[in-house]
């Protein structure tokens, strides 16, 4: 048997962005990381790389532990966002001049910041299995016991559930996700435009659902089209060209002319979360813990304020590592802002996806108010930005 102070179960973005931290401020900790698959070789960006976006807020933390750079070549930085209502006046958009900030937020490709997460995790000794996946897990008064599919027996004091959003450790502790399926799913793709971006974002909101721009580096945008589950296998197999022209129509030319397609992928959306955040000597976070709707981009970013959360609490050491009133105070600190921000979120999608005259007059005349005024601005702002309610500790 194998002994650590923390496994963290999952080494992707979440996981190994946890045990980074973890270590850095708390160093004499020994730190496991089990991932079922080894990272992708590829360090550099291509053209169908996969992005995510990080808020100010997230950045500002991630560069505490060397894990963010703004002059990295998968990274774009977010100087303006511009939301509308499409086929109503109202509109509103952001400038990070007005927050005093060099960019609300940055799009980073998700493959090469992954291999960069992995080479910081080579230059550490936190002991990585990978790949790896846990056979059996048993709990006892004073460490979580794993075994390995390879018979590895290791065991932690604290045991760290990131394996994502289908987790098999969160089965294996039944812990249960209350989920609820919208009817739409997401449609993701990379765009190249015609003259580049200026780092401007667009959250457009149509009939059928929310559409966002993101931008990334070479000229390209980052698509996410929200649309009825329906229509999405019509989109996703239109020809390029078909493709681009359908999408040109729906948006109109306030983003660009779109010259290119890159390769096109689907999902379901969902609003959910765990049954509990913690177990015995157990705690969840990111996708493993929440899943909410991409309209508001904080997917990662609430995700990133888990992992806060459970590094500042073990760093305090005002509770024994694991142990039962350690674990209740991690659910304490972050129960309020999951709850907050899945809420926004929905009410977001609901608000915006129905097709009522009145409460498109309603949307129409609330991104005007926003439009012509900074203290109605202000909480869409912080919210992309990232800086949202906390509970307490």
């Amino acid at each position: 048997m194998q002994h650590f102070d923390v496994v963290i179960v999952g080494g992707g973005m979440a996981g190994a962005t946890a045990a980074l931290a973890i270590k850095k401020t708390s160093p004499n900790l020994q730190v496991a990381v089990i991932e079922a698959f080894a990272p992708k070789s590829q360090a550099h960006p291509s053209f169908d790389d996969r992005s995510i976006a990080l808020a100010d807020q997230s950045v500002q933390y991630l560069k505490q532990f060397n894990l963010f750079n703004a002059d990295w070549p998968f990274a774009e930085a977010i100087k303006q966002v511009h939301v509308s209502d499409r086929g109503h006046f109202g509109k509103t958009s952001l400038h990070h001049q007005d927050y005093k900030t060099n960019a609300l937020g940055y799009v980073v490709e998700v493959n090469p910041f992954g291999a960069y997460l992995h080479q910081q995790l080579a230059k550490t000794d936190i002991q990585l299995y990978c790949p790896a996946t846990i056979n059996e897990l048993k709990q006892t008064q004073d460490s979580v016991e794993l075994t390995l599919n390879d018979e590895t027996q290791v065991s932690g004091r604290l045991l760290v559930v990131a394996d994502g959003a289908q987790s098999p450790t969160r089965k294996q502790l039944n812990i249960g996700f209350d989920s609820l399926a919208y009817e739409q799913g997401a449609l993701i793709a990379n765009i190249e435009v015609e003259g580049g971006h200026s780092g401007q974002a667009f959250e457009r909101f149509t009939e059928h659902g929310p559409m966002a721009l993101l931008p990334m580096t070479q000229n390209r945008y980052s698509l996410v089209w929200c649309m009825p589950n329906v229509q999405l296998e019509h989109y996703k197999m239109l020809e390029p060209d078909a493709f681009i022209a359908e999408l040109q129509a729906a948006f109109g030319y306030r983003a660009g002319v779109f010259k290119q397609v890159g390769m096109r992928a689907q999902y379901p959306l969902v609003l959910g979360r765990v049954e509990q955040l913690v177990h015995h000597r157990s705690v969840l976070i990111g996708n493993a813990a929440h899943a909410i709707h991409p309209i508001a981009g904080q997917g990662f970013n609430l995700g990133l304020r888990d992992i806060q959360a459970l590094v500042e609490l073990i760093a305090s050491k005002q509770h024994a590592l694991g142990e039962h009133a350690f674990t209740q105070a991690y659910n304490r600190a972050r129960a309020q802002d999951i709850k907050t921000v899945m809420t926004l979120t929905d009410a977001l999608v609901r608000l915006f996806s129905n097709s009522s005259r009145l409460m498109a007059l309603g949307r129409s005349c609330g991104l005007l108010a926003m439009s012509l005024s900074e203290n109605l601005k202000a909480p869409l702002a912080k919210q992309l930005m990232g800086h949202v309610i906390k509970g307490k500790s």
